[in-house]
């Protein structure tokens, strides 16, 4: 998985739907079922220019995060209040190009970790049915996952969008949830965290 990505914390928000077609395509290629759901995201984006926003019934772009701990041996994971499985965080782009900012974004508004750092590349993409809730139909969503590092200490501040929150190890994860892809970006963030250098963690 060799890259020249970088960690970061924090990106400038804004861009359009090519930023986010850039990101699509930069992420890195780190497993047969991320790559598969790469070309599906490309040719959605290359056939609905509202791709990040929720008013594109059909499907939207959304970003996520895999929250790594200090000591890379343990991954944040949420329990999600409406689809009432363990997630990693994240949500919708709603409008924002910058995927990887939408990811960072989430982390915190769903973790209340503050002085997460964000690697800017993608490290796994992700196309997966959400069933209709409410006044909201059946759609799909086209998911870029980041790897984020949480500093010493981080304090947990968890909202309203999860019933549960917690630092678990791979081992703990497999007897939490069966979501294969959770376990696949686990595992991928945790290989990655300790083979590359983080600033200040």
């Amino acid at each position: 998985m060799s890259t020249g990505a970088s960690f970061t914390f924090g990106l400038p928000s804004g861009g359009s739907i090519s930023q986010a077609k850039q990101e699509v395509r930069n992420a890195i290629s780190s497993s047969p079922e991320s790559d598969l759901a790469r070309e599906k995201i490309l040719e959605f984006i290359n056939t609905h220019n509202d791709a990040l926003y929720r008013t594109c019934v059909e499907g939207h772009l959304t970003g996520s995060a895999m929250i790594v701990e200090s000591s890379f041996e343990r991954v944040l994971v949420m329990l999600h209040k409406k689809l009432g499985i363990w997630l990693q965080p994240g949500g919708h782009a709603d409008g924002e190009g910058y995927l990887s900012n939408v990811a960072y974004r989430e982390a915190f508004e769903e973790t209340g970790i503050d002085n997460l750092a964000l690697w800017d590349t993608a490290i796994d993409c992700d196309v997966h049915r959400i069933p209709e809730f409410g006044d909201e139909k059946e759609h799909l969503h086209f998911d870029l996952t980041y790897l984020l590092l949480a500093p010493r200490e981080a304090v947990i501040k968890r909202n309203h969008e999860s019933t549960d929150m917690r630092w678990v190890t791979l081992k703990e994860l497999e007897t939490l949830t069966g979501e294969e892809r959770l376990q696949r970006i686990a595992r991928i963030g945790l290989e990655l965290a300790r083979t590359i250098k983080s600033p200040e963690h």
